[in-house]
């Protein structure tokens, strides 16, 4: 009897590793997204928004650095408006004690909608206590910041070491987030609760200890300043919309890559949301007294 238990652990040990006090996992295989999409310039794709002396563009507008210190965050706002689309950045976030320190990459259309936005949400959080990351995607359809649907997840591997892939499809079908292709979330569109107006493509850093760490318990440590997250490359393509929401692209995921997932798309987000997701809007009856209409 003592064969299979040893094995088992053989298992266990093969497929975990041990960092920083918890384990990262080898995730299943999946398709490779993120090759089907062309690389865009960072430079020509997006503007400056605030923290000019914190942006550093490299190698010909392909390769980006937003730092965070003492004085400012910094962010980028796309030069177009997407209706739909196929969003994705390899990033490399900080190392050391993050608390505090937060890194999105984002849709939103608070601008010109500042009462009835949409938003569709990456936002990668310096962990409250440890050395670690965590996502966060958060989807809000035509209504205010009361109405948003977080999840919170782990990693499987530490984003600070090197580049990985954060994905958003956004599609007539489905909104799905996945990280290096594997996906972690899915949401069918449905009339009650999908965002539908065109939206811009936001990427930043800055400071959200009052947000993110239980109302500044655990707030940035500037000693540890300044924070770089790495941009390496990015893949945008979507519908462009006017100002005047006339699209003027025909919708680039429409294939059937994208707007179904397979069956071992499936199962890899099975796996994702069994091992690594800690918090679901859908199990918090403390905030949400009334379960929402996907969660059924």
């Amino acid at each position: 009897m003592e064969f299979p238990l040893l094995g088992i652990i053989f298992l266990w040990m093969l497929f975990a590793v041990p960092s920083c006090g918890r384990f990262f996992y080898t995730p299943p295989t999946v398709p490779r997204l993120t090759d089907l999409v062309p690389h865009v310039s960072i430079d020509q794709c997006f503007a400056k928004m605030f923290g000019a002396s914190n942006i550093q563009l490299m190698n010909n507008g392909s390769f980006l650095n937003l730092t965070l210190d003492k004085v400012s965050g910094a962010g980028l706002v796309s030069r177009n408006k997407y209706h739909y689309g196929f969003f994705s950045a390899s990033i490399k976030l900080p190392s050391g004690l993050t608390s505090g320190v937060v890194v999105a990459f984002y849709l939103s259309n608070a601008d010109a909608y500042p009462h009835s936005h949409d938003e569709i949400d990456i936002e990668l959080l310096g962990h409250d206590k440890r050395k670690d990351w965590v996502i966060q995607t958060n989807i809000y359809a035509n209504g205010s910041v009361k109405t948003g649907r977080e999840e919170k997840f782990y990693l499987w591997f530490d984003p600070s070491v090197e580049h990985h892939d954060y994905t958003i499809i956004w599609n007539n079908y489905h909104i799905v987030f996945l990280v290096d292709n594997v996906p972690v979330r899915e949401l069918r569109n449905s009339e009650a609760f999908y965002p539908l107006k065109p939206m811009s493509v936001f990427v930043t850093i800055w400071d959200g200890s009052e947000w993110a760490t239980h109302g500044g318990k655990y707030p940035v440590d500037y000693k540890y300043a300044p924070y770089v997250a790495s941009f390496a490359e990015m893949e945008i393509s979507g519908s462009i919309s006017d100002s005047k929401a006339n699209v003027s692209s025909p919708d680039t995921v429409e294939g059937p890559e994208f707007i179904k997932l397979t069956q071992q798309q499936m199962g890899a987000m099975d796996w994702a949301r069994r091992k690594l997701m800690f918090y679901s809007y859908c199990k918090d009856t403390s905030r949400y007294k009334v379960v929402a209409p996907e969660c059924k």
